[in-house]
Parts: C-alpha cells; structure tokens; sequence
C-alpha cells in the first residue's frame, strides 16, 4: 500500500468496530472513487462535526456548540433527583427511545478496562460525584452493560457513590422478549429471577 491510504487506514482502524481489514476495505472505496464525490462528502460531513459537535459540559452527552448544556439537562419538566449513569451517548439515546427513564443522565465516555487501557482517569467521575454531592441527586441509577468489565465499573462506581450518601440502583438485566428460557445463559436467568418484579392480576 501506498503511504496515504496506510496512514488512512491506520486512523481508520483505530475507530471502534473498524479492525485492519474493514479500515483498509474503506480506504480503498474512498480512493476508487472516480469523482472523489464520497471523499468530499466525507471530509466535509467530518469539518461540520469538527466545528458543531461538542460533549455536553454538564452530563457528557453529544451536542451541538449551540445546545450547551444539552437539551436533556436543561428541559425543567426532568427529574433531577434521578439520575442515570451510562457508559456511551449511544446508550443515554437507547433508554431515551424506551420512554421509561424521566431523569437526567450522566455519560461516564469510558469503563474500566485495563485491556482497552481504560481506567479511572478516562471515567466522568469527578463530575458525577460533584453532581451528587450538590444535595439534588437522591438516586443514582448504574444503567451499564452486563460484561465482565462494565459489571466491574458498576460495583466500583456503588461503591464510591454509597460513600457519599446517595441511593444507587442498577438496571434490572432478563431475558429479551421473544427470547426462550432454554437458549438463555445461567447469569441472565440469575438477573432475571433476582430482578423478578410482582404481578397484578387483570
């Protein structure tokens, strides 16, 4: 490969979900094509997201340079005595499109992971104990994923968050609808008996 497209794909595949051979397959696309549409397109869609994007200074969510705070964190019908503690944006935007969730969110943009090299310094802490610690927080609800290394961040994050004073929660994990009980594994019936919730008749 010539140098351009090698360090192309070199930042390429730095991106998550894009390993060696899906940065090289994208970089070859962008250089094959005839009237450079794609490449312009792209570099102009990157320059926009350069100048307009910007992580919320309040709760770490993606926004625009206009909406800072984000509209989540400034909307007064939220309850801001919840709040809900994710590892990515992506994650804040999911709950949201659940409609189950009427708090405020804190993004902490990394989990504990020594194999990513992610530690304590790449977390949000600082500013989610600040939050908590200003007296308006009651609760606090960890809505991380289930894998080894965010169930480590949970119980480290409980852990600090219980010595200042706050309730914490966590996200209740079981089985997906239309799932069977036979093809679920022995952790996810755990969650789901221990996180099992009354019913109503009728």
């Amino acid at each position: 490969m010539i140098e351009p497209i090698e360090r192309l794909i070199a930042v390429l595949a730095r991106l998550p979900g894009l390993g060696r051979r899906s940065a090289e397959r994208v970089a070859l696309r962008l250089v094959q094509d005839r009237d450079r549409r794609l490449a312009d397109e792209l570099m102009a869609a990157l320059h926009h997201l350069r100048e307009q994007a910007r992580v919320c200074h309040v709760c770490g969510a993606i926004t625009t340079i206009d909406a800072d705070p984000c509209r989540v964190c400034t909307d007064p019908r939220r309850d801001a005595r919840t709040l809900c503690v994710v590892e990515e944006s992506s994650d804040l935007t999911a709950i949201e499109e659940s409609g189950a969730f009427s708090g405020r969110y804190h993004v902490l943009g990394a989990r504990l992971s020594p194999m990513r090299g992610e530690g304590v310094r790449d977390l949000r802490l600082d500013a989610l104990l600040r939050r908590v610690r200003d007296g308006s927080v009651e609760e606090v609800v960890l809505a991380l994923d289930t894998d080894a290394e965010s169930e480590a961040t949970a119980h480290w994050l409980a852990e600090r968050l219980a010595a200042v004073g706050v309730r914490v929660s966590r996200i209740a994990c079981g089985l997906p609808v239309g799932s069977g009980i036979a093809y679920s594994d022995p952790q996810t019936l755990q969650r789901a008996l221990v996180g099992r919730q009354p019913m109503t008749p009728g």
